[in-house]
């Protein structure tokens, strides 16, 4: 019996869309339909290599698709995750994948403005395609790359409704004249680095809350603040969390293990329960109220001297 949670796939196809980006297509090895999903969501890879990440599904989804498509942007500075799938997988090659999860949903709306940034085209674009494949118009695309060479699925977006903009040759795109006025007949989707999140973020203070949505694929704070105390119910240790290093880290250092992914607060892997104290969340999955009683332990810091955690599972009330 398939297990509900963790798939093993097959690459049936891998291909370069850039010199950075490469594209993988997943399918059951039995050719067995695959759990469904939704525009927005993505899955967790286990790289050969052991690293864990996520990546959003590049397409519309349905509710019996055959294959999960991701795409993987090189970083040869980074942890090591890129450069495994990069150099390590071939057709052939089987995966550990974790079933879809959406925490980016594409919500009902009369129009839609998407903003994505280099990668952040990912979940963009299975949100649109789903759109324009129902028939609906009002959904405006900017598009925002360094170089066409850079541009994944370029030749996709050339419509009355996109804007692809290239910085190498234009500069950046002032997002200012599409953000200025607020419509609540209008939903927001912005997926992209840090600092393309951090300026849209400030060019919508004036928007509903409930308007603008945001997915990115770096931590939302960049540097790490005051030192605190993590005090770990289960057992009552106190685990000291210095300026230079992560709860998670510190967590990890002092023998307590929790489980990640990404580690850039995008993904969720590491929440867990926040029972006391206060909390600066710098991740982007926790919603307002989940906010209340969860922590992303590979960004966010305390702001209170200590804060009291434990396994994510119940809330904040239930050890009271």
């Amino acid at each position: 019996m398939r297990s509900l949670s963790v798939l093993r796939l097959r690459v049936s196809e891998s291909a370069d869309l850039t010199p950075t980006v490469r594209r993988f297509v997943l399918r059951d090895p039995a050719g067995l339909a695959l759990p469904a999903y939704e525009p927005g969501a993505h899955v967790v890879v286990t790289t050969p290599a052991g690293h864990k990440r996520s990546y959003s599904l590049v397409d519309p989804g349905g509710a019996r698709p055959r294959e999960y498509t991701v795409c993987v942007r090189r970083e040869n500075d980074g942890r090591g995750g890129s450069t495994s799938m990069h150099d390590d997988v071939t057709t052939g090659t089987e995966l550990l994948v974790s079933a879809p999860v959406n925490r980016f949903p594409l919500l009902p709306s009369p129009e839609y403005l998407f903003i994505a940034g280099g990668i952040g085209i990912t979940p963009i674009r299975a949100m649109v395609h789903r759109l324009r494949a129902e028939g609906r118009t009002g959904a405006r695309l900017l598009y925002l790359t360094q170089s066409a060479e850079e541009t994944p699925f370029l030749q996709e977006f050339d419509g009355p409704q996109d804007t692809v903009h290239h910085s190498d040759d234009r500069g950046l795109l002032d997002l200012w004249p599409y953000l200025a006025e607020p419509d609540d007949d209008v939903r927001v989707y912005c997926c992209g680095p840090a600092p393309l999140l951090r300026a849209v973020r400030a060019m919508t203070a004036h928007w509903r809350v409930s308007r603008v949505h945001m997915e990115q694929f770096a931590a939302a704070g960049s540097g790490f603040s005051l030192p605190f105390t993590a005090i770990w119910a289960p057992d009552g240790r106190r685990v000291e969390v210095p300026a230079h290093l992560s709860l998670l880290a510190a967590l990890r250092r002092d023998g307590i293990a929790v489980e990640s992914s990404c580690e850039a607060g995008v993904c969720g892997t590491c929440r867990l329960a926040l029972l006391g104290g206060e909390v600066e969340h710098r991740d982007s999955v926790l919603t307002g109220s989940e906010r209340l009683s969860g922590v992303v332990a590979c960004v966010s810091r305390a702001t209170s001297p200590e804060i009291v955690i434990g396994p994510h599972g119940p809330s904040r009330r239930d050890f009271s």
